[in-house]
């Protein structure tokens, strides 16, 4: 099912889940002496406008019935960060049959809209999980309601181990190939299946978006700050080789990656992200690994080295990783363990779907000029829809109502709430901008 892009890239928020969870075939889950946080973002699935006083009960998964939270969002769509039980913080930083993450159920009603139903979204021990929620506008006749399932962490669940491939993909110079370097794309187009499986749906997902998305599927929020830098290099640099390569369209296909572990990576729909991998992704979303002599991005696989080994392919293991960067290896020194000293992190040379780049240093109060000025007006912009910040006039001179407005989007977007615009913030400005002006699309 392809999607015009011009759209919302999700435009099937209550489709059917593959299959339930079965409650009665699910471990008994241990004490959850730990807390994590949840917050919850509700946005308009067609205008990706924040929607205010929408009411969300949370639930435990294997006790669905028993409301432990009831919370509502507030003028930017968000609710308060809660906190939830959690298994043992432990349980996340080494290889076990536990899961070490709690699930729970959202519920989440809000009026002139349909009701939506989240289960599984995931809650690690000392970590702040975001759910995204995006409510369709009610319409006659009502549909049937079907709820956003969120399978196992591919770390906890049994998933098919990839598919080994070359780590430097041939190109057919004669083929759709257009890109004559490395840019990170606007979006990528995910297909939630197989290549071959034509019944399963394509959806268009912002590039950062699915780089928190994998992450979070794929690696624990818990582990050391180096850990998650050094597999989300990874993560990034495989999809810019699918990008890169046109791989799967020179094949005769519309998209640009699946969400098959035997193929690619895990892309679960609906999912939640979590804070710490976001604000990494967000600092380094344009970065990815490169070999001396080699244009394109290194297509660097893993496994979990768990139920699945990979180290005689030359590949990361992620549970090495974990252990490595607990031993206070840097992200760069984990990533040449395992791929060889010869990988280094490279800067792609152009970022897709953005009004202009970052000026190469850090806007704060004093600095002045057409840049200033341009992110003023991009603020302001994001304030008509986004009311909790301050509405401010695009002069060009960066003064301390400006500093106010990014703190306050900052806190709203979860980054450091500085007041300074630097690589992550102006990005991310730019991101909910294209997304509010109605000229892009967000998730997450």
């Amino acid at each position: 099912m392809k999607q015009d892009p011009s759209i919302s890239i999700y435009p099937h928020w209550n489709r059917p889940a593959p299959s339930m969870k079965v409650q009665e075939s699910m471990p008994s889950l241990p004490d959850m002496p730990d807390r994590g946080t949840l917050q919850i973002n509700v946005v308009n699935l067609l205008n990706n406008f924040p929607i205010r006083d929408a009411r969300i009960s949370i639930s435990n998964t294997l006790n669905p019935g028993a409301t432990l939270e009831e919370v509502s969002s507030n003028v930017s769509g968000q609710t308060e960060a809660i906190s939830l039980p959690a298994p043992p913080l432990e349980y996340s930083l080494e290889p076990g049959d536990v899961r070490p993450y709690a699930e729970y159920t959202l519920r989440v009603t809000a009026p002139g809209f349909k009701p939506a139903t989240i289960e599984g979204t995931e809650i690690l021990a000392d970590a702040a999980a975001i759910q995204p929620v995006r409510l369709e506008p009610e319409s006659d006749p009502e549909p049937v309601e079907n709820p956003i399932l969120i399978p196992d962490h591919t770390l906890y669940g049994d998933y098919p181990p990839k598919i080994a491939e070359a780590e430097i993909q041939p190109v057919d110079e004669s083929g759709e190939i257009v890109l004559s370097r490395v840019v990170v794309p606007q979006t990528v187009v995910v297909h939630d299946g197989v290549p071959t499986d034509s019944s399963a749906p394509n959806y268009y997902v912002p590039y950062r978006d699915y780089i928190k998305n994998v992450a979070s599927s794929e690696i624990y929020a818990t582990w050391p700050q180096a850990s998650i830098t050094a597999n989300v290099l990874a993560i990034m640099s495989f999809t810019l080789n699918r990008v890169y390569t046109e791989h799967y369209r020179n094949r005769g296909y519309d998209f640009t990656i699946t969400s098959s572990t035997a193929f690619d990576h895990k892309w679960i729909y609906g999912r939640n992200i979590f804070e710490s991998i976001s604000v990494i992704v967000d600092e380094i979303f344009d970065n990815y690994l490169s070999r001396p002599g080699v244009r394109q991005p290194i297509l660097t696989q893993y496994c979990d080295g768990r139920r699945a080994q990979c180290l005689d392919k030359g590949w990361m293991t992620q549970w090495g990783s974990c252990t490595l960067g607990e031993r206070g290896y840097s992200p760069i020194e984990i990533l040449r363990h395992f791929y060889g000293d010869s990988i280094y992190i490279n800067t792609a040379e152009e970022i897709s779907g953005i009004p202009a780049s970052w000026p190469g240093y850090d806007l704060t109060i004093g600095s002045s000029g057409q840049k200033v000025q341009q992110v003023q007006e991009q603020l302001d912009a994001i304030s008509t829809v986004y009311s909790a910040i301050p509405s401010i006039t695009p002069d060009g001179i960066y003064g301390p109502a400006t500093a106010e407005a990014v703190r306050e989007f900052q806190s709203i977007f979860g980054l450091p709430q500085t007041g300074v615009i630097n690589f992550a913030t102006w990005y991310k400005i730019s991101h909910i901008y294209v997304a509010v002006s109605g000229i892009g699309e967000l998730y997450g």
